[in-house]
């Protein structure tokens, strides 16, 4: 695979292998860009930036309709191409596929619904006799920085926006799983001007650097780690930044909860994509009154799920993408136990497998929630109330979306107003997101909102014309 610069695929001598994490063999290589080629992308970018503005809306509204037909053909190619390079079982790989494509087709309609507001300007002395009314205009070039666990669904929540407010783009998806986002971004590019859309690979801190610190980057959307995105926000300058830094997401199921939903729910939430989400079920707190009931019923479900190659369909739980994430999953876990947590069930790693691993008793400043942990695992803490639940959810530096299992319409309302949090879940789980909501957290998960609508919103900036 090659990176893609101003229309033209581009090869480097240096390479760099992308595994894949189930049995660590070479999927393809990738370039190993460096300063310059990030350079030429964004030059490119900016010189397609009048072609890109040029374009009615109902012309890029079709042409995002054209790419969707064309990925749409894809789709099996692609997912194939996210189950090898991340692990993720193909199931939910394929699951990804389609989101990204009805990501896509809300991008594209969108496009043709950017409105600018008219402003009654007599209501201020001066504005007898004055028409003021505001347009919506592209920012110009977005960078664009993706992470490994939803390669073509979180590049596609920064690229279809961006081309939907008639931006242009430079993507840099991570190293660590790169081939389905570089597909991607080649489908888009090639319905539009040469330039509009451009892909590096190399180096996070070098490339990252040099995206961050153009003059001609306008606009940047970052999904990853706490110390990256506060050194993108120091580096930035004038620049508009949407980051998503990661969640601890807390899971709180009150004694009057649906125990077997919850139960279902948490499943769901702590195991998807062996717990590489950022809005996994981070944090499970119970309700010291169904404890006993909801850790049986949730151990004995944790068991059935099947570990495994990631390419066989009944899979639901594969390798973290390598075995360095798995050694850091097996040390907090570790650590976790030797400071009085119960495990429960799980607990092995082999490889860069880690088993679906449930803990009990567990406190709030072991590592394991103290922190985000990429990995399958289910943290219990016990508690006496909803208020102490609450305090519990909202004791981490992040805040991106939380859950709240109860038929209490009293506890629900508490719950809204009180917890932390970007989004709050009434009877789902956190990991829970459609496309098109408005989605981005609170206090160190990050600033700015993804979510359609509201991502091209964000890719434009507004301009006031008065008329005397």
């Amino acid at each position: 695979m090659k990176m893609l610069i101003n229309g033209k695929l581009i090869d480097k001598d240096e390479k760099i292998a992308v595994l894949n994490p189930f049995n660590n063999e070479i999927v393809d290589h990738v370039p190993q860009g460096n300063r310059e080629d990030v350079k030429n992308a964004i030059n490119a970018a900016n010189k397609a930036k009048k072609s890109m503005q040029a374009m009615s809306s109902r012309k890029v509204s079709r042409i995002l309709y054209d790419i969707h037909q064309e990925l749409k053909e894809k789709s099996k190619e692609i997912s194939k191409l996210i189950c090898l390079e991340t692990g993720k079982p193909i199931r939910d790989s394929k699951i990804e596929m389609d989101r990204s494509l009805q990501t896509l087709l809300m991008a594209a309609e969108e496009a043709k619904r950017i409105y600018g507001e008219t402003v009654p300007m007599d209501a201020a002395i001066a504005g007898k006799n004055v028409f003021g009314f505001t347009m919506k205009i592209p920012l110009g070039v977005v960078a664009a920085i993706t992470p490994f666990n939803y390669p073509v669904n979180l590049a596609m929540h920064k690229l279809a926006p961006a081309l939907a407010a008639k931006n242009t783009v430079v993507l840099k998806p991570s190293s660590k799983a790169p081939l389905a986002s570089l597909k991607m971004a080649e489908i888009l590019a090639k319905h539009l001007p040469d330039g509009a859309v451009n892909s590096v690979t190399g180096g996070g801190e070098i490339l990252g650097d040099a995206m961050v610190t153009s003059p001609l980057v306008n606009k940047i959307s970052f999904t990853g780690s706490i110390p990256t995105g506060v050194s993108i926000a120091q580096k930035a300058g004038m620049k508009k930044l949407t980051m998503e830094l990661g969640g601890n997401d807390p899971m709180i199921v009150m004694d009057d909860a649906n125990i077997d939903v919850a139960v279902t729910a948490a499943v769901s939430g702590a195991y998807l994509n062996a717990g590489q989400v950022c809005m996994g079920v981070k944090r499970i707190i119970l309700h010291e009154k169904i404890a006993d009931q909801f850790t049986d019923q949730f151990v004995s479900s944790t068991r059935k799920l099947k570990m495994g190659d990631p390419m066989d369909p009944d899979t639901d739980i594969g390798p973290l993408i390598d075995e360095e994430a798995a050694i850091h999953v097996e040390r907090v876990v570790d650590d976790a136990v030797g400071n009085g947590a119960q495990l429960l069930c799980g607990g092995r790693r082999k490889g860069a497998f880690y088993e679906a691993t449930v803990l009990d008793n567990v406190h709030e400043e072991m590592e394991l929630v103290k922190k985000e942990t990429f990995g399958p695992l289910s943290p219990i803490i016990r508690v006496k109330n909803l208020n102490e639940a609450i305090r519990v959810a909202n004791n981490t530096q992040y805040g991106l979306q939380a859950g709240v299992f109860t038929q209490s319409i009293e506890n629900a309302k508490i719950a809204v107003n009180q917890i932390e949090a970007g989004s709050v879940l009434i009877n789902k789980q956190p990991t829970f997101r459609t496309d098109n909501m408005l989605f981005g957290g609170f206090k160190m998960s990050g600033m700015g909102k993804e979510g359609v609508k509201y991502a091209v919103e964000d890719m434009t900036r507004s301009k006031m014309v008065i008329i005397g």
